[in-house]
C-alpha cells in the first residue's frame, strides 16, 4: 500500500460504535449497576450482543420503506423493549428507567487510545464523525467521553443509514472537499468498502475486542484499505510519518 495519497487529505471521518468507542463492555457496565440498583439477574453480555445484533435489521427496515425515517435512538429504543420483554424483566423497569437505559449509547466508554489518537491526529487534520448515531447522540458522547471531534457528522443530516451512497457524499458535500480529499476511517470492512466505492480514501483500525474476548472478528484487509492501523496512535504515526 503506498502513501502518496496522504499530502491531499484535508479530513478523517470516523465510524463511531465499535472504531472509537467500547459499546459494548460499556452497556455491560451500566447493566450490571442496574442489576444491583433493581435486584436483577440480566446477563448482561448476552443482552448487550443482542441489543448490537437489532441494529443492522432495524435500520434495514428503514431502508425498506417498512419505517419512515427514524433516528437511531428510536431504533434503538425498540429493540430495547422487545428485548426487556424477551428477558422477562419489562415490568420490572419504570418508563424512566428505560429511557435512561435507551441512552446509554449516549454515554459509551471511548477505547484507552481514542481520545490522545484523535487530539494528536487533529493536529494536522480535521476530524468528524461519520456514524449512523444522531446528531444529539453523538454530541453528547463527545461530551461524556471527551472526545475532539471538529464536527458531528450523522447520517441523520443524509436521511440515510450508512452503507447507503448518500451518507458518504453528504460529508464530502458538507466538508466541502473532494471525497478523495477524506480518509474514512472504522473498525468494520463493509464500512470502508462502501467509502471506497464514493471515492473516499480508507483506513482500517482494528478493534479485536469489540464483540469481546470469546468473538472471532473479522481482521481481513481489502486491498481497497489504502492504511491499517492497529489503533488511533498507530494510525496517527503512520500519516506524520508519510513524507511525500
Amino acid at each position: 500500500m503506498t502513501t502518496d495519497f496522504v499530502d491531499d487529505i484535508k479530513a478523517l471521518t470516523f465510524d463511531v460504535f465499535g472504531t472509537v468507542v467500547d459499546w459494548r463492555g460499556s452497556v455491560i457496565r451500566e447493566g450490571e449497576q442496574l442489576n444491583a440498583a433493581k435486584g436483577l439477574a440480566i446477563d448482561w453480555p448476552a443482552f448487550a450482543d443482542r441489543w448490537r445484533a437489532g441494529y443492522a435489521p432495524a435500520m434495514n427496515r428503514v431502508r425498506q420503506g417498512e419505517l419512515p425515517w427514524t433516528k437511531l435512538d428510536a431504533l434503538h429504543r425498540m429493540t430495547l423493549d422487545t428485548l426487556l420483554e424477551e428477558f422477562g424483566v419489562a415490568d420490572q423497569l419504570s418508563e424512566a428507567d428505560k429511557q435512561h437505559l435507551n441512552r446509554v449509547w449516549h454515554r459509551l466508554t471511548p477505547w484507552p487510545d481514542s481520545v490522545a489518537g484523535l487530539q494528536t491526529l487533529k493536529q494536522r487534520f480535521t476530524l468528524a464523525t461519520l456514524s449512523n448515531g444522531n446528531v444529539s447522540l453523538l454530541v453528547n458522547m463527545a461530551r461524556h467521553a471527551g472526545l475532539p471531534w471538529d464536527c458531528v457528522l450523522s447520517s441523520e443530516l443524509a436521511g440515510h443509514y450508512k452503507r447507503d451512497p448518500e451518507v458518504y457524499h453528504m460529508a464530502a458535500n458538507l466538508l466541502d472537499l473532494k471525497p478523495s480529499q477524506i480518509l474514512m476511517v472504522a473498525a468494520h470492512q463493509d464500512d470502508l468498502q462502501a467509502a471506497h466505492r464514493e471515492g473516499m480514501r480508507t483506513a482500517f483500525v482494528k478493534r479485536p475486542l469489540e464483540f469481546g474476548p470469546a468473538a472471532t472478528p473479522d481482521l481481513s484487509i481489502d486491498p481497497c484499505f489504502d492504511l491499517v492501523a492497529e489503533d488511533f496512535l498507530d494510525l496517527a504515526r503512520q500519516l506524520r510519518n508519510h513524507r511525500a
